[in-house]
């Protein structure tokens, strides 16, 4: 499917999704968020994807929100509008829980800034990895509003109570060393060509790992952030209960049999 702000590639079970509306430096207009919600929900169902990379071809990684794209809505400054904000902008909203939703693990590179709305998407990625030059910023606190796109609640689990509440108080950048330390990154590269040759590496550490086990214990980490421990439990064992007839559960133990490397199908 050809989109109009996204690049995406595929190879060896990895997708490569590029945030492309470089001339706004990624900003989040409505349509560009559509977008993100239709390639994310496309990958979630091609089996032959099993690990997604999120990166920008942009100078920067994400701008935030496009305020000009906002105002051309009619939605700042208008009270009736502003009611329906919740309907009127779903796609905003929704891009950052498809993300998290997706089945296939996303790992986020991120160069230059990466600016409220642009945080709010790292964080419903499963992993971040940054250049040097990235900076963060939870901007709305400065901007007199509310971050609402859900980084105020997955950025705890991230990095704790005390790191986001810094982050969202101040509204000022933060290194990609602060992020390092605070736990929002992985790890931090010299360059754009290093970054992507670490997500790289990354994706194919987790291409070891059968994909469907992959995927459902995402899911099982998913909702036991808000399930009690006992339901978390019983959630991992129905999904095992499916899990040992599948023929990638099969093959990795033939493989363990017979002194040899697993050749996971997805099935």
């Amino acid at each position: 499917m050809k989109y109009s702000w996204i690049e995406v590639t595929q190879e060896e079970h990895v997708a490569m999704v590029a945030l492309n509306r470089t001339n706004h430096l990624n900003a989040l207009s409505f349509d560009f968020a559509k977008e993100i919600n239709d390639v994310f929900t496309e990958l979630g169902k091609t089996d032959e994807v099993w690990v997604i990379i999120l990166k920008s071809n942009a100078r920067i990684f994400c701008s935030g929100l496009d305020l000009k794209d906002a105002l051309s809505q009619g939605l700042i400054g208008n009270t009736k509008q502003m009611l329906n904000f919740p309907i009127l902008a779903h796609n905003l909203f929704a891009c950052c829980n498809v993300i998290e939703e997706c089945k296939k693990p996303v790992i986020a590179a991120v160069h230059g800034m990466c600016v409220g709305g642009g945080l709010d998407i790292i964080s419903a990625c499963d992993f971040r990895l940054c250049t040097q030059d990235a900076t963060f910023s939870l901007r709305e606190a400065r901007l007199g509003i509310v971050a609402d796109m859900g980084s105020l609640q997955r950025l705890p689990y991230i990095i704790g109570q005390a790191s986001t509440r810094h982050m969202a108080y101040t509204g000022r950048f933060f290194t990609a060393q602060e992020a390092e330390r605070m736990g929002l990154v992985l790890s931090v590269h010299a360059d754009q060509e290093a970054l992507i040759a670490a997500a790289k590496k990354l994706a194919e550490e987790i291409k070891e790992s059968a994909p469907l086990a992959v995927q459902n214990t995402k899911e099982i980490l998913n909702f036991s952030r808000t399930a009690s421990i006992q339901d978390g439990i019983t959630l991992s064992t129905h999904k095992n209960m499916l899990l040992l007839k599948s023929r990638d559960c099969t093959e990795s133990m033939t493989a363990f049999m017979e002194k040899r490397k697993p050749v996971y199908r997805g099935e």
